[in-house]
């Protein structure tokens, strides 16, 4: 019995939104650009934070750098300011290394010598835009890199200054394509090197290009690039995560030492913990999200309107039938849920096409900024449930007033 009714309401409602088709179709409309927006931004941002994620967690959360800046921004005296530090020396970088010796730890040293070398392999040359790193044996393990064909760094390769590289996956798409590339050999600025490893595919983080870059041994590197100020960073793992706080103190005392610093200045250099990087950047993220629910609450406010206004038009056009339902015997509250069905079905029509739209949206955006492109469940739950508590809300009032109609005067109604 009450699935037949059920089934006889979807059918007055669906009926009804026939012959509203134009208002219909606007209220959906107005409904699936507040749903979009939602979806849309929920999608990019949930792209964005698997991205990030899977940018870092090779790196792990044991690892941190010293380098020249921690924060741009620092403040004194209640007012900001700006913080400029000295760049890291090779020297200090060196007497760093040599000074650190905490347990279960490993340090690497390197610089970008440059991010426009052309590099050459026979006749055939790159576009100005590989980043060149001097780096030393402990650099990709450190930082999280794996090859994909090859070996890593040595500390033999290091220690004489062997005329070795290892390259970025993007060269087995270009210069080197087509070919094996390990013992082929290219040239930067002039000098020869033998290719011994492709790094595996990183991809590209906000416009930085993680697999168009050339490793070489740090002092060939000193060597081909001596532009003034070059910037060293220290990059330091420790094999067991529970020392990783103790390690960092360590390293700010041992830092602080080989620039001399007093107790009672600051530190001019940063210590940059990678799990921080990857907290403080999601939590970046966190405000986009906020923005998108802000953007989606606004024209979902507009869409309750509407809908509502649809539904009151809807209520007093079919003021007869209505009276003719309840003088058959209609009860009110069969008459309140035949218009919460059509206020249902309308709502969830704006969510459907919302999230199909938001979706697409949120694809291009993140296929076109190179994320990781995520199904975004959370936004679709969030928009049936957006798009429900709208259809609810907005036709509350609309159905109450149906459902209270006098049937005599419903029946006078012209």
């Amino acid at each position: 019995m009450m699935l037949n009714l059920f089934k006889e309401n979807v059918r007055i409602a669906v009926g009804s939104i026939r012959t509203q088709l134009l208002r219909t179709t606007l209220t959906v409309l107005i409904i699936a650009i507040g749903i979009t927006a939602l979806v849309g931004i929920l999608t990019v941002v949930s792209a964005l934070e698997n991205t990030i994620s899977s940018d870092f967690a090779s790196m792990g959360s044991n690892t941190f750098n010293i380098k020249q800046y921690e924060n741009i921004i620092g403040r004194q005296r209640g007012e900001e300011r700006e913080i400029i530090n000295p760049i890291i020396s090779y020297s200090e970088a060196v007497a760093f290394k040599n000074k650190y010796n905490f347990p279960f730890s490993e340090t690497s040293l390197s610089f970008t010598a440059t991010s426009t070398a052309e590099v050459k392999y026979e006749a055939n040359k790159t576009d100005p835009e590989i980043a060149v790193l001097g780096v030393d044996e402990q650099f990709m393990s450190n930082s999280g890199l794996e090859t994909s064909l090859g070996r890593n760094f040595t500390g033999f390769d290091i220690d004489n200054n062997n005329y070795v590289c290892v390259v970025g996956s993007d060269f087995e798409k270009g210069l080197l394509k087509d070919i094996n590339p390990i013992g082929k050999t290219i040239s930067i600025r002039g000098a020869r090197f033998k290719v011994i490893g492709v790094l595996k595919e990183k991809g590209s983080t906000f416009g930085n290009k993680q697999d168009l870059r050339v490793l070489i041994p740090i002092q060939l590197a000193r060597s081909l690039f001596t532009a003034p100020n070059i910037n060293y960073t220290m990059s330091v793992m420790v094999t067991k995560k529970e020392l990783l706080d103790q390690a960092i103190d360590n390293a700010t005392i041992t830092m602080r030492n080989v620039r001399k610093l007093s107790p009672v200045k600051d530190n001019n250099f940063g210590v940059v913990r990678s799990d921080d990087l990857i907290n403080r950047i999601l939590g970046i993220t966190k405000y986009l999200g906020l923005a998108s629910w802000l953007i989606g609450i606004i024209t979902v406010l507009g869409s309750s309107i509407a809908l509502m206004n649809i539904m009151i038009v809807s209520v007093t056009e079919r003021t007869r039938e209505i009276g003719v339902r309840k003088a058959l015997g209609a009860k009110r509250s069969t008459v309140a849920i035949q218009f919460f069905i059509e206020t249902l079905l309308i709502g969830q029509l704006g969510g459907i096409v919302g999230i199909i739209l938001g979706i697409l949206i949120g694809f291009g955006i993140a296929t076109a900024f190179s994320f990781d492109f995520v199904i975004p469940w959370v936004a679709i739950f969030a928009a049936f449930l957006t798009s429900f508590i709208v259809a609810i809300v907005s036709g509350l009032y609309p159905a109450i007033k149906a459902a209270f109609l006098d049937p005599i005067e419903a029946l006078r109604y012209e």
